[in-house]
């Protein structure tokens, strides 16, 4: 296993405080701010551990209310608000310094047989062949700021490859969709991993920067914003994140200097197995417009 991947691996591992409280540390990814996956999964892992066994994370939804502090610890509060007999539902609070930065509930269900129906996998190149995160970095590293090349060039938890590679630094107009092949950066442990969670993570990467390209935009856009404000995700069927999963994005609406983006998770078997919607800052900052 990869050293990034172990160590996303304890972050996931809270300590337990009290009963439905639980601190959990941060990570400098290089955002200037906690990274929005990290939240959402330590927030998953916390929720898990009030939960009974045989209950299984199948949606959540989830505000960001604060950027977090990325040297600073983050403390877990559980409510438990049912345990009812097929399903369990909890409320998060994430809390630094004294003030909450982010909201998220989520409902747990034991197993059931039932209808199945599913969309349609994309027609798109496998990852074989496509360059990775890396790669790409280094196809751009003559344009590319010293700062932000170091962070793309950085291990990772995760291999991501873009079916459409995007040069993020001359951004030019195109349609709000993207595809992304996803795995784990590494073997994960057989006992006691979340996927999930870790689903949960990289969920956050790739998603709204999809509701910037129609309009010839990045994150590197001098005067460009972007910020997630709500995230929700529904878990449809067993995965593992050591095998390739398909990220398909759309955008389908921006407006009120907001992005709203959703994605399919699919598996090489073409089965759709988690869903996620985004809506997030979207603003282009002139002097004395900086308002969040």
């Amino acid at each position: 296993m990869s050293l990034v991947l172990d160590n996303l691996l304890s972050l996931l591992s809270l300590e337990k405080l009290e009963v439905g409280l639980f601190r959990g540390q941060s990570q400098d990814i290089g955002f200037g701010h906690l990274f929005g996956g990290h939240i959402m999964a330590q927030a998953l892992s916390a929720a898990k551990q009030t939960v009974a066994e045989d209950r299984h994370i199948h949606s959540f939804h989830s505000y960001f209310l604060r950027a977090g502090d990325e040297k600073q610890p983050i403390i877990y509060d559980v409510e438990i608000m049912r345990d009812g007999g097929s399903f369990s539902a909890r409320r998060v609070k994430a809390i630094q310094k004294g003030r909450a930065i982010f909201y998220m509930t989520c409902s747990f269900q034991a197993q059931e047989e039932g209808f199945d129906h599913q969309s349609l996998m994309p027609d798109v190149s496998g990852p074989q062949g496509l360059m990775n995160q890396q790669e790409l970095a280094m196809t751009l590293r003559d344009r590319i700021p010293a700062p932000v090349l170091a962070k793309f060039m950085a291990d990772t938890p995760f291999e991501m490859r873009l079916v459409e590679p995007v040069d993020f630094v001359n951004s030019e107009k195109t349609d709000p969709t993207r595809h992304v092949w996803v795995k784990a950066n590494g073997v994960l442990p057989s006992e006691n991993v979340n996927h999930e969670s870790l689903l949960a993570y990289v969920s956050d990467f790739n998603f709204l920067v999809t509701a910037a390209q129609p309009h010839g935009v990045s994150f590197l856009t001098p005067g460009m914003r972007m910020a997630t404000i709500d995230h929700a995700m529904w878990f449809h069927r067993p995965f593992s994140l050591h095998e390739w999963l398909l990220f398909s994005i759309e955008s389908p609406n921006a407006s009120g200097s907001r992005g709203f983006v959703k994605g399919q998770f699919y598996d090489l078997n073409g089965k759709l197995v988690a869903s996620a919607t985004q809506e997030g800052l979207l603003r282009m900052t002139t002097k004395g417009n900086t308002r969040g």
